[in-house]
């Protein structure tokens, strides 16, 4: 039987970066336990995941202070966010945000999610991180003092604390007395990199049209063997399954079209467009986010609709408070650590899921009273300072009250 402090179970990016945070932060030993094979909740490998992810400006500075080498990203593909406009398609809300309002330097970086889970994999296979790739948990057995995991390639591990990061389809947490809820939004996400007539000026867009959410993110990605230079962007469009359905078999061209249309000009024509992929969008959480000497973080705990990008960001606030709780604890898994964990956790997990739940509902639907009172909303949010204040901060991940990891 082989021994560690704390395992964790998923290497995608939120196993690889928890567990790089404990070995910075933490004098613990750690053993990360990989399917590597394993796909996401969206059916897609993570390190083969065509998506890019809006790190907000506290995520950006957690990362840094944990070693993530963002500035290698940045150097490749700045995707940097200054501006944010959101608006109402044929309505007059719209709500204007520039970050040097706020005194920051940007609201957060965008980045490519299969290239940020290959940069944290390459530096945590040189950490101290124990890797066993690939490997599925087949068997957890608690005790007062210590977990028994038993692993799929006959190997036994005996560890203080088991932490679940291996997304929202895993029954281990169910094994453990943990148990989700799950509500299908009925809509599909499809995504993919445009080109644009005009240059992004690292601007992002937020747009709500009849057909749901459409977010334009500054992203300079190569398309047909183009790259971007200043004019490239990440579309996350939010539709209904039957138009998803109908999007999809279009011809590219006629797919641009309609895309545009939805979109309308600001930046000009869509001149290029990358191969789609789509996905189907739930709401998922767990009752809790620890139980006997287990904790569950990001996707495990909560999966969220990408209508304000807070997914990763929300797990990366899992992490820096698992982080910050097992600094100089001789016993990871004592469950004073562990329900202290979950008293943190509590009041962002709840706002930040009913913060993405709430605009989801509210702008995916055309109910005339509804789209006047989110048109008056949004007016608001443009000419009220506190009401805006609040709502950056949120969105950045300053609202919570968590310690800096490197703090």
């Amino acid at each position: 039987m082989k021994q560690a402090d704390v395992l964790i179970v998923g290497g995608g990016i939120v196993g690889s970066v928890l567990a790089k945070g404990l070995i910075e932060l933490t004098s613990l030993s750690v053993v990360l336990v990989d399917a590597q094979a394993q796909t996401n909740q969206q059916g897609v490998n993570p390190r083969e995941d065509k998506r890019v992810i809006a790190l907000a400006k506290r995520t950006v500075n957690e990362l840094t202070a944990m070693g993530v080498p963002l500035q290698t990203l940045a150097e490749q593909n700045p995707g940097k966010i200054e501006h944010i406009e959101v608006s109402d398609k044929g309505w007059l809300g719209m709500t204007l945000l520039d970050c040097a309002t706020f005194n920051l330097d940007s609201f957060g970086q965008v980045v490519s999610l299969a290239a940020l889970t290959q940069q944290v994999e390459a530096q945590t296979a040189n950490d101290k991180v124990t890797h066993i790739a690939p490997a599925c948990v087949t068997e957890i057995h608690r005790t007062a003092d210590h977990v028994d995991v038993r692993l799929d390639t006959g190997d036994l591990w005996r560890t203080k604390l088991i932490i679940l990061a291996d997304g929202g389809h895993s029954p281990l947490a169910e094994q453990v007395g943990i148990y989700r809820q799950k509500e299908s939004y009925e809509q599909v996400a499809i995504v993919a990199n445009v080109h644009t007539q005009k240059p992004h000026n690292n601007r992002a867009y937020e747009r709500f049209t009849p057909n749901g959410p459409l977010a334009f993110l500054p992203f300079d990605s190569d398309i047909a063997g183009k790259k971007a230079k200043g004019n490239g962007f990440s579309v996350v469009w939010t539709v209904t399954p039957k138009t998803a359905q109908s999007l999809l078999a279009l011809p590219q061209d006629e797919f641009m079209a309609q895309l545009q249309q939805s979109f309308g000009y600001r930046q000009g024509v869509i001149t290029s467009v990358s191969d789609v992929v789509s996905y189907p969008l739930s709401l998922s959480y767990t009752d809790s986010v620890y139980a006997h000497r287990t904790l569950v973080v990001g996707n495990a705990a909560q999966t969220l609709h990408p209508i304000a990008g807070q997914g990763f960001n929300l797990a990366l606030r899992d992490i820096v408070t698992v982080v910050n709780q097992l600094k100089g604890s001789a016993d990871p898994g004592n469950y004073s650590i562990l329900r202290e964990y979950g008293k943190l956790r509590d009041a962002d997990r709840k706002n930040t899921i009913a913060l993405t739940d709430t605009l989801v509902r509210t702008f995916s639907n055309s109910h005339f009273p509804l789209v006047l009172a989110r048109n008056c909303g949004l007016l608001a949010l443009n000419i009220v300072p506190n009401v805006k204040r609040a709502f950056v901060k949120q969105t950045t991940g300053f609202a919570s009250k968590t310690a800096n990891a490197a703090g």
